[in-house]
């Protein structure tokens, strides 16, 4: 009556889990394990682990509910899974891949001590359609633009059941430290009252969010997802980043609405690639795990930036004077996300208006979103920047004021987070320093003249060709 630990990472849910399911097939009993890593490399962002909080709740009372539990240590993984290992003669260990560079080098180290004690170690993939090596062009090389790898990608698309647990094994009960102990909601103050309004971490709520897309939102998503002031997005990143759905979970579930003849298959298709873009992120962070400190493109290297820490604290509290850029901060800071075409908006903002460097602006993201996602994070904030893989030429600089009027025509997702532009004519709504009305409001004028500011990241960007 063999015994197997499975330790849950990115991945807090109990179905198409391969680890949990590989676990539960070979082994009678099971010790559910969460570890809190204390290694600052490790650290999750402030916002993220609010969700956590709430996510391990919801994952311990779902194995509850199978006459299963989990248990909570903190500390170094390695120390702690000998420890269980030798008291409690654990045959086995499964967990899911992680893909961040910090976490192979540490899984690769663990591996091979645990095998040393006569331990089977077995690793699975639970967060990704491929694994990052799996994706390689005609010269046995990865991608570096994203439409010839997406292509690839269907190519290769792996078609499998979901995983499935018919029999689960008993307990094996441990010692668990208590989750409220741990202490990662805020509470003095507690920044993140507002979002549990938008959110419901765990499995449950995942699958709930998912059902609600599908039927709402997937067949207006290729247009409404430009447009902040509407539910267009899916709203599902969170749930992907914790592992509380699997991608491939998504991905069945998109194909099966696709066989209906009422779904909108060019915006399904559409949502499809924003998956594929979180795999483009990974196979990148696996090929360059630099990406996160280094610019892809070496010649931005050279490129200029400027260090002002006053002006990096006005976008960060959304006081720049530019509306579609604050209302996003300020949406942030009060939900612990934003709109996928506002983080364009406020990154081009920072990184070209502002000329305050991409890594700046990634920090920030980490800490503050729910989603934050290494790979994503980094491939997404260079693109912006202009230094990353596949990325839009430098001198295409977003106009915060044609943005905002193009994807807010009427200044609905404005005036949500600025209430202070409530009394603003939806004529001067992006533009409000220009309203005649606009010294009775507590906004700020802008910080740069956007046209100045152009002018000057051109003139940088030329330096550093030179």
């Amino acid at each position: 009556m063999s015994t197997a630990l499975i330790w849950f990472r990115q991945d807090l849910r109990c179905h198409d889990n391969p680890a949990l399911t590989q676990a539960c097939l070979k082994h009678r009993h099971l010790i559910p394990l969460y570890i809190k890593e204390s290694a600052p490399s490790l650290a999750m962002g402030s916002a993220q682990l609010w969700w956590l909080h709430h996510s391990l709740q919801a994952l311990k009372n779902s194995l509850q509910e199978l006459n299963l539990d989990l248990f909570l240590r903190q500390g170094e993984a390695l120390g702690l899974l000998k420890k269980l290992i030798e008291k409690h003669k654990i045959e086995a260990v499964y967990w899911n891949r992680c893909y961040e560079p910090t976490y192979i080098q540490r899984d690769m180290q663990i591996k091979a001590e645990l095998k040393k004690l006569g331990v089977k170690v077995i690793s699975c993939n639970g967060s990704l359609l491929h694994e990052p090596w799996e994706i390689l062009n005609k010269t046995g090389e990865y991608f570096k633009v994203f439409t010839p790898y997406w292509r690839q990608c269907l190519k290769q698309m792996p078609s499998r059941a979901l995983y499935e647990i018919k029999v689960w094994p008993s307990l094996y009960s441990i010692d668990s430290e208590d989750l409220n102990d741990w202490q990662l909601r805020p509470v003095k103050p507690n920044w993140a009252a507002g979002f549990s309004h938008r959110w419901q971490p765990g499995e449950q709520g995942a699958w709930n969010q998912l059902t609600h897309f599908l039927s709402e939102g997937l067949n207006d998503y290729k247009l409404a997802r430009n447009n902040p002031a509407c539910e267009g997005s899916s709203g599902l990143s969170p749930y992907i980043h914790f592992g509380e759905l699997s991608p491939q979970q998504i991905w069945t579930a998109v194909q099966y609405k696709m066989q209906e003849a009422s779904c909108n298959l060019a915006s399904a298709e559409c949502f499809l690639s924003e998956l594929g873009w979180r795999e483009f992120s990974y196979q990148l962070l696996y090929h360059v795990p630099q990406l996160p400190e280094q610019n892809f493109k070496k010649s931005f290297n050279s490129f200029r930036w400027d260090d002002n820490s006053n002006v990096l604290a006005l976008w960060q509290k959304g006081q720049t004077g530019y509306p579609i850029v604050d209302a996003g901060m300020r949406e942030l800071w009060s939900t612990g996300y934003m709109h996928n075409r506002v983080r364009m908006i406020v990154a081009s903002f920072l990184t070209k208006d502002l000329l305050i460097d991409w890594r700046k602006g990634a920090a920030w993201f980490w800490d503050t979103l729910l989603d934050a996602d290494l790979a994503n994070n980094s491939a997404s904030w260079q693109w912006v920047a202009g230094c990353g893989a596949d990325a839009a030429p430098y001198f295409r600089i977003f106009n915060p004021l044609l943005q905002g009027e193009k994807f807010d025509p009427k200044g609905d997702y404005v005036k949500r987070w600025i209430p202070e532009l409530a009394g603003i004519p939806v004529k001067w709504i992006h533009s409000p320093w220009l309203a005649p009305n606009f010294v009775n409001t507590a906004y700020p004028v802008p910080i740069v003249d956007h046209s100045i500011a152009r002018q000057i990241a051109l003139e940088r960007y030329k330096q550093m060709k030179a």
